[in-house]
């Protein structure tokens, strides 16, 4: 298999323009349901674990088939509608875990196609400041200082392990 051309299927235009449509319809609804906590109410609140899901699960269980032993200080109807809601979220963040690592190996490959072309693009850069063709030295002089090694990029094959997702 060669290393490189990795990825060699590209977005059109209006397919980047539908994607960022639809996260920012995600963002605006999910805007209007939610809000930002403080690290200390993240703490203070915390994640329901397993086992409490459980009981969640089984105290719902015990609403449904026997109402009339249901506490009366709880507001039903706010228990289910809380509960719906975080049965969907759940699915959701399930959903855009998936999409993050679509998108996150897609950009990976397109990222190291990128970083073997300004290779390719360097040595080529190298061998025509060998020949004294002009322009090169200033050329050679720039992309020489992204390497620690006095203008020898590293030859791993692949781009820096320690760039972020995100660059």
């Amino acid at each position: 298999m060669s290393l490189s051309n990795l990825m060699h299927l590209h977005f059109t235009a209006a397919e980047m323009n539908s994607i960022q449509g639809a996260i920012g319809t995600i963002q605006g609804i999910l805007n209007s349901k939610s809000r930002n906590l403080s690290p200390e109410e993240r703490r203070k609140f915390g994640r329901v674990r397993e086992q409490n899901k459980l009981f969640i699960n089984k105290v719902r269980d015990f609403r449904s088939h026997q109402p009339g032993l249901s506490s009366p200080d709880v507001d039903w109807q706010e228990f289910e509608a809380d509960y719906q809601d975080r049965n969907f979220l759940e699915q959701v963040l399930s959903d855009l875990s998936t999409l993050s690592e679509m998108a996150g190996d897609a950009k990976i490959l397109h990222d190291f196609d990128v970083y073997k072309a300004a290779l390719t693009d360097y040595d080529y850069t190298k061998y025509k400041r060998g020949t004294d063709s002009l322009g090169y030295d200033n050329k050679y002089n720039e992309l020489s200082q992204f390497f620690q090694s006095g203008g020898s990029p590293r030859r791993d094959d692949a781009p820096d392990a320690g760039t972020d997702a995100a660059g």
